[in-house]
């Protein structure tokens, strides 16, 4: 088992700085949030690009309550007794999706674990709920590894979401310590069971917790040997002093590398860079082959 070393806090380079929320379309989205009681990842999980992604009209909708049965080191989401299920929750995150006229929405929860179905059910109404009331928005569903239940799995892929992103967060490495009750295999069979279903599928890593890159190409190898079109990279920040600490802060170049050479293996599109996280700029990620076409033409000013 890999020890993750215990740093004090690394002072965030200018790289990392954010806009904080402002505009009138944000407190649009804000009051929709507040209104239907609904949770989203961009408060929970203290996303730093929440301002950018409330002023320009978008969310990404936590379903499933606020509360996880897991206790991942790096995420800021609430750990503990989950609430009882909340069955009008579909209705009101689709109503929500509609008020907002998005064209692409995003659809997150936290792990279900205590359920029987992982709470697989609740996703299924929601993706239905926000087809049925707003057909012409696409969806990406971020969704957990339901224990590498298929059954559960299924129910996603029947419901027919455009994206279906599952994250491995870490290099195998540092899995265990990373995400405590995840398995890294676990997770690429997911991704090869959502593949097989017809999905197209996206997942994404974190940097900065002490992997190395070889370990990050690795990674990036084996989510494309295993079926994932979209892979996500961005900069971990620790979200409070009780979470794992950022061993480094990675340049700006070695994201550039990185989306590089996901393209050379054969990626249909790479986002990466300090920022990014797995909703952002989500709306790019669900049409196949656009980030290798974009990537192949900007190469073409350097031949």
């Amino acid at each position: 088992m890999t020890e993750l070393p215990v740093t004090t806090r690394v002072k965030k380079p200018d790289w990392l700085r954010v806009k904080l929320p402002i505009g009138e379309e944000y407190k649009h989205v804000r009051g929709l949030v507040d209104t239907h009681k609904l949770h989203t990842i961009c408060e929970s999980g203290n996303c730093p690009n929440m301002g950018e992604c409330w002023g320009a009209g978008t969310a990404t909708f936590m379903i499933l309550g606020n509360i996880c049965t897991r206790s991942c080191g790096f995420c800021a989401v609430a750990t503990g007794r989950p609430t009882e299920l909340d069955w009008d929750e579909p209705q009101r995150v689709a109503e929500a999706i509609f008020l907002m006229k998005v064209k692409h929405a995003v659809i997150t929860s936290v792990d279900r674990d205590e359920l029987k179905d992982g709470g697989s059910t609740i996703w299924h109404n929601t993706i239905k709920a926000v087809k049925n009331l707003s057909p012409g928005t696409t969806l990406e569903t971020l969704i957990p590894d339901f224990k590498g239940k298929k059954d559960d799995i299924q129910r996603v892929i029947d419901a027919a979401p455009e994206v279906v992103s599952h994250n491995i967060e870490t290099v195998e490495r540092l899995s265990k310590q990373v995400r405590i009750q995840a398995k890294y295999w676990r997770s690429m069979e997911v991704i090869r069971t959502l593949k097989e279903g017809g999905m197209r599928t996206k997942s994404g890593i974190m940097l900065g917790l002490g992997e190395t890159k070889e370990e990050v190409l690795q990674a990036m190898q084996d989510l494309k040997d295993n079926g994932c079109d979209v892979v996500t990279i961005g900069q971990y920040l620790q979200p409070t002093p009780k979470h794992l600490p950022v061993q480094r802060f990675v340049h700006p170049d070695e994201f550039a590398h990185y989306r590089d050479a996901g393209y050379e293996m054969g990626l249909d599109y790479v986002e990466s860079g300090p920022l990014v996280r797995s909703s952002y700029h989500s709306e790019r990620h669900v049409y196949a082959g656009l980030g290798r076409k974009e990537w192949e033409q900007s190469k073409k000013f350097f031949v």
